[in-house]
């Protein structure tokens, strides 16, 4: 018997790929192109929408050819980047502008504006979120009116904003407009409680209503590509903003379940089943997927810096040549000589959300070496774990353990530090790239290849590895009394 094949779009922030599942959750081919980055000011970081989709395409067209053709691929999932956005012309389907991509902090003053006039409890009580430039509502609102092109659209009512996801559907589809739950609740926009777009917020944020896609679950009939792209029509069947897809790759379906996925940045999750979820220790809730018209939702910690971290040593500094080499620096040295990195080159986020600060180097002397700089790099993953720890434990969300996942997470040095610090047993799949596996399984589901999430999820999701903490109490002291100390120097720097 021929096994069904799935497609799944993986938008991440510095690639597009696309990516062949087996119904039992085998990878089965994958296709992948870099995304340009561009950095116009400090503190912005911008994609191409039009690069993304010519990339995207060719990807899935390549995966397509490999399947064997269009009949030979059941359904498509696509995950994305989450709060980057995307405008474009409903009637011409061309980008306005260039995407202000989720890390990017042009609307730090226009944030800070909407906290000074006492707004953001009412948004936290409705959204789950804080008032802050990661979120897509405020870059949406920036776009209409610093963006000629895309205030022009607005006033003649053919604007369209929307993150990845949606504008990858817009493409394949040749005009459907819809967005998932899971991307709309990190908007700024979209209660938690309620179905669709809030007027009051769009109008606090500052966005029109009408340029808005339409809701929807994140699984089921939510489209069809044109038969031109790839030969034939093939079904859209599951979306999901990266994280959440992230959690149900880990197979994370339980309220209690927690993971955390060390890609550009560093996302921690802990499922609360169906009761809308509220922090007082400056972590989110957000949608983890709505299904038949019914959601699930998470608390959420967001780490701005992980992966990135790494890549600016290895392109900006040259202090490695390949991501890879951290971990045999991390080994090569029995500790980080004194050297700790606060890693907030784009702000600082969860649980101390200081969108102005400024990355930190402490600890630095003669006899530093770059064993010593990226062996803290990589501390610095296990401290922001830490911090949320603690966070999620203060908001009643403890973690048991902890599931990790992402390109990071590959690294095994890494990994029993975070265990370590944590005191947690930390479980690692054998295959980490969770984020399109999940994609994979609400698609599966959503194509009618399965009939429950759950026996989706069991039945693709694979082995682990475990970590256990090992490190003894006086070392862990050390570290995180130098942590502190370094979080205090931040602190009085951005004073």
């Amino acid at each position: 018997m021929i096994q069904p094949l799935i497609l799944v779009l993986d938008e991440g922030t510095t690639s597009t790929r696309a990516m062949l599942f087996e119904t039992n959750g085998k990878l089965a081919g994958v296709a992948q192109r870099e995304i340009t980055q561009h950095y116009p000011r400090p503190g912005w970081v911008e994609h191409d929408a039009g690069e993304i989709w010519e990339k995207t395409l060719a990807c899935a067209q390549e995966m397509v050819e490999q399947a064997g053709g269009a009949d030979r691929v059941s359904a498509i999932g696509i995950t994305n980047q989450r709060e980057t956005v995307v405008a474009w012309d409903r009637e011409t389907g061309e980008p306005l502008s260039r995407a202000p991509v989720w890390q990017d902090r042009r609307t730090a003053s226009r944030c800070s504006e909407l906290r000074g006039e006492g707004h953001e409890p009412f948004v936290q009580e409705a959204t789950g979120l804080l008032i802050d430039p990661y979120f897509s509502g405020t870059k949406m609102h920036w776009l209409v009116e610093n963006e000629p092109a895309v205030a022009a659209a607005a006033k003649a009512g053919t604007l369209a904003l929307g993150t990845v996801e949606s504008w990858l559907v817009y493409k394949l589809t040749g005009g459907a407009f819809i967005t998932d739950a899971s991307n709309s609740s990190r908007s700024l926009l979209l209660p938690l409680a309620g179905e669709s777009w809030d007027e009051g917020l769009c109008e606090l944020i500052g966005v029109p209503r009408g340029a808005l896609g339409e809701v929807v679950d994140n699984a089921g009939s939510l489209g069809e590509t044109l038969s031109e792209f790839f030969g034939g029509p093939i079904a859209i069947t599951g979306l999901a903003g990266d994280q959440q897809s992230a959690m149900i790759g880990q197979g994370c379906l339980s309220p209690g379940d927690s993971k955390a996925t060390y890609g550009t940045g560093a996302f921690i999750l802990a499922n609360t089943g169906n009761a809308i979820p509220r922090s007082s220790n400056r972590l989110l809730g957000t949608v983890l997927y709505q299904l038949g018209g019914e959601r699930s939702y998470a608390i959420e910690g967001s780490v701005f810096v992980a992966g990135s971290l790494v890549q600016w040593l290895r392109d900006s500094l040259g202090v490695i040549e390949n991501s890879a080499d951290t971990e045999d620096l991390a080994r090569s040295i029995e500790d980080s000589g004194g050297v700790a990195i606060v890693p907030a080159l784009s702000g600082l986020g969860a649980p101390h959300w200081m969108p102005s600060a400024r990355g930190l180097i402490i600890g630095l002397s003669f006899s530093t070496g770059r064993a010593h700089i990226a062996r803290a790099a990589l501390e610095a993953m296990s401290h922001q774990t830490y911090d949320l720890a603690r966070a999620f434990e203060a908001d009643g969300a403890a973690w048991s353990s902890l599931r990790i996942d992402g390109g990071m997470s590959a690294n095994d040095w890494m990994a029993q530090d975070i265990s370590d610090l944590i005191g947690l047993t930390v479980e690692r799949p054998d295959f980490v790239e969770t984020t399109a596996l999940g994609a994979a399984i609400l698609a599966g589901l959503g194509a009618g290849l399965f009939d429950t999430l759950q026996e989706a999820a069991d039945a693709m999701c694979g082995a682990t590895k475990k970590f256990e903490p090992e490190m003894p109490a006086d070392v862990r002291s050390e570290r995180l009394d130098r942590w502190s100390k370094a979080i205090a120097a931040l602190n009085a720097a951005s004073d």
